[in-house]
């Protein structure tokens, strides 16, 4: 049976991935001060991060419209959409608008819209899923049974480095971003079940914040044997590769890759930032 995986532009997937033609990637856009950046192909990183780092107020993301979701419906196969958790955009509910819009007129179509829960290669983990069992010849009620499940169970967790979207967005006094960068204090972050942003812990210094959490992840990963073990940088490989072998000497994953984050999440994770999932 034909099928499409449809992401928005919060997954940071894989060059080979993006490259599959059953999978499409709907862009949010960014807004920093004036200038509207659509996160697609043609996303300037460097360019993004100067902007932001330039600017005084706190860039923002609009989610994609329900036509932006629809026009990708109008396909002969299975549909299987993935967006970045609901607590974080409204890109869950245009997918979902949108799948009503076209259900009223093709209202036999399968269509399942998917609320990740989580950002970046937590979404990434989700879309290799669905594309794994399709290939395993599973039928689509079955494909979004257990989809569902791993969603359930999957972990995500980060470090950030550079405190300034927290502080520009409220969710951290300026006092307080002053007191960490003054002491060089890092967070230590992760999703919750809801798909909410939680503290887990700070260390002082990027190395020890890393490392605290991939202890973490030590204390709560189950199987990972049976799991793939996905990291996502900001512009800086080296910083994901000391992730990577540190989180592999302690943990025996089956497998691990490593991307490099798109707009969205290179807004949320700032430069030098890491982010995990599992």
């Amino acid at each position: 049976m034909p099928y499409r995986i449809i992401v928005d532009s919060c997954t940071d997937l894989p060059k080979q991935v993006k490259e599959d033609g059953h999978v499409q990637i709907v862009p949010l856009t960014l807004i920093v001060e004036d200038a509207a950046i659509i996160d697609d192909h043609t996303f300037n990183q460097q360019d993004f991060l100067t902007r932001v780092k330039n600017s005084p107020t706190c860039p923002k993301s609009a989610c994609p419209s329900p036509d932006d979701f629809m026009k990708y419906y109008d396909y002969d196969g299975d549909i299987y959409v993935v967006t970045i958790s609901s607590q974080l955009s409204g890109s869950y509910n245009s997918a979902e608008l949108a799948k009503r819009l076209y259900h009223e007129d093709h209202p036999n179509k399968k269509i399942e819209v998917i609320d990740s829960r989580s950002a970046s290669v937590g979404q990434t983990l989700i879309a290799l899923k669905i594309k794994e069992l399709i290939e395993n010849s599973h039928p689509f009620e079955s494909v979004v049974e257990k989809v569902r499940t791993f969603r359930d169970g999957l972990k995500t967790k980060f470090v950030l480095e550079n405190l300034d979207t927290l502080r520009k967005n409220g969710r951290l006094t300026s006092i307080q971003a002053l007191l960490c960068s003054a002491l060089n204090i890092k967070l230590v972050m992760s999703a919750t079940a809801e798909g909410t942003i939680m503290k887990l812990g700070q260390a002082r210094g990027i190395a020890k914040a890393l490392l605290e959490m991939i202890k973490a992840i030590e204390r709560d990963v189950v199987k990972p044997n049976e799991k793939t073990i996905a990291i996502a940088h900001c512009n800086n490989y080296e910083r994901a590769k000391f992730v990577k072998e540190e989180i592999l000497k302690r943990i025996p994953f089956k497998d691990c890759l490593i991307v490099d984050t798109a707009g969205v999440s290179s807004m949320y994770a700032n430069e030098g930032g890491i982010i995990t999932a599992y």
